[in-house]
């Protein structure tokens, strides 16, 4: 792995769109049917929410193990802390939030270690297709994992913050922007002009290389 280029891990494969169709208008009655023992509440939040919480992991660029740790970690706060959230309505910043948290802690620590790189072994799934059906998928996965390395390889070669909000704002539906300031420390203010400005850089990076 070359100096400045970021690891990938498994996770970057998770999806950013919400498993469930949780409105945000939804979000806090959830959290209080959820509070008086409703499990299908629970279940809703987590599958509605979780993509938020992997998009805040994202941004903070964790190793896979480290990935999942703050991930169950993250939820297993918000259930201690069901009953005493002051606000449901924003469980989403409170989640963003704790991820950022959680994330800082676990960078900190690694700060103290002496980092070295792993290889990756990637599963193969077997199946029953033809040979020229699975030339033919092979081909056109490489050509999706090759646009998609060529936006990851430009989003890494922006500055730290454009890269940690970009990855926050894949969520789907996208992150509020109190979630956001929640989960990257920036002022609510500051967050469109620098979305603008990331996105214009990322444009020119592609444009400049033909990574379109």
């Amino acid at each position: 792995m070359s100096a400045g280029t970021l690891p990938r891990t498994a996770y970057d494969g998770v999806p950013y769109t919400r498993g469930g169709a949780v409105d945000r208008t939804e979000v806090g009655a959830l959290v209080r049917s959820a509070v008086d023992g409703d499990a299908a509440a629970w279940k809703a939040l987590v599958e509605g929410m979780s993509p938020l919480v992997w998009s805040v992991v994202r941004a903070h660029r964790l190793s896979e193990a480290d990935g999942h740790e703050v991930f169950q970690t993250v939820w297993f706060r918000f259930a201690q802390h069901l009953g005493r959230i002051r606000e449901p309505d924003k469980a989403g910043a409170w989640l963003a939030s704790t991820a950022r948290h959680e994330c800082l802690k676990v960078l900190k620590g690694l700060a103290r270690l002496t980092l070295t790189d792993d290889p990756r072994v990637l599963d193969r799934a077997s199946d029953e297709r033809t040979p020229e059906e699975s030339l033919i998928d092979a081909e056109e996965a490489a050509d999706r994992a090759e646009r998609v390395r060529r936006l990851w390889q430009e989003l890494d070669g922006l500055g730290e913050r454009c890269r940690q909000l970009l990855r926050v704002l894949m969520a789907s539906p996208p992150p509020s922007y109190g979630e956001i300031s929640a989960a990257l420390g920036i002022a609510v203010g500051s967050i469109g002009p620098l979305r603008q400005r990331c996105l214009r850089r990322l444009r020119a990076r592609m444009d400049a290389r033909g990574a379109l």
